[in-house]
């Protein structure tokens, strides 16, 4: 290579590494920021660490975790307080850019498809309905706080639900909630409608057996064997009969 070359090549580079630190968002900005960050268009130090990248101490100097949803970066009370950013004052640690970014060429506001739950102090990890509103679906209505006893942190659907916990749903009870919820009414079920349960015969098979109060079914019984019951105080145990006497 030619002296002459190594000088043109030098010079460039000289000139490259000058046009960055003088203009490093046309050079190497990688978009636009948001409207409201559109004063420090052109100072990438003032949320960049040189050679570091963005520095969260940087986002905290302006954005106050104990004050965002409730004051403007100018400290300023917000008229109607932004309750679904305040967990912020709840985050084990101040990391912003562990979920934020700021420019258009990357995915901007938040870095992640979803919210990580491990980010919360744990005592506030359950309370979901701190930040997210709660459902008002026929379902859902009924339904209050503990969201995960069928959701997980990890993902909203699929939502499962232990019903073993109040009935087994065995291969002589697999059918649609319908049939049991009439109307969707979870809050309520029938026994009712299916082959011998009909309201005579549970009556009379009750009454022989000297039972006068079966009117709600799964106070005693939890599964499809007639045997397996759960007395009224909770204990569990097979119920004799004529021919666990003989």
């Amino acid at each position: 290579m030619s002296k002459t070359l190594k000088i043109i090549l030098a010079c460039n580079l000289a000139i490259l590494a000058v046009l960055v630190f003088i203009y490093p968002d046309l050079m190497v900005g990688p978009g636009k920021l948001i409207p409201g960050h559109k004063t420090l268009e052109g100072d990438c130090f003032a949320c960049h660490a040189p050679l570091t990248g963005a520095s969260a101490a940087r986002c905290i100097s302006c954005h106050q975790p104990v004050n965002i949803g409730r004051l403007t970066t100018q400290g300023v009370p917000i008229a109607k307080p932004a309750t679904a950013t305040t967990f912020h004052q709840d985050l084990i640690s101040q990391d912003c850019v562990a979920c934020h970014s700021d420019h258009a060429g990357v995915k901007r506001f938040a870095r992640q498809k979803k919210f990580d739950h491990t980010l919360l102090k744990q005592g506030t990890r359950d309370q979901c309905q701190a930040c997210h509103k709660p459902p008002v679906d026929a379902l859902h209505k009924q339904i209050t706080g503990n969201c995960l006893q069928c959701h997980t942190q990890q993902m909203w659907t699929p939502a499962t639900f232990d019903h073993n916990q109040y009935f087994v749903l065995d291969k002589d009870h697999n059918t649609s909630c319908v049939t049991c919820h009439i109307r969707n009414d979870y809050s309520r079920f029938t026994c009712y409608g299916c082959h011998e349960h009909t309201p005579d015969n549970i009556r009379r098979k009750h009454i022989k057996e000297g039972i006068a109060k079966y009117d709600n079914c799964v106070e005693c019984h939890t599964s499809a064997n007639e045997h397996d019951i759960k007395s009224r105080d909770g204990d569990r145990g097979k119920r004799k009969n004529k021919r666990d006497d003989d």
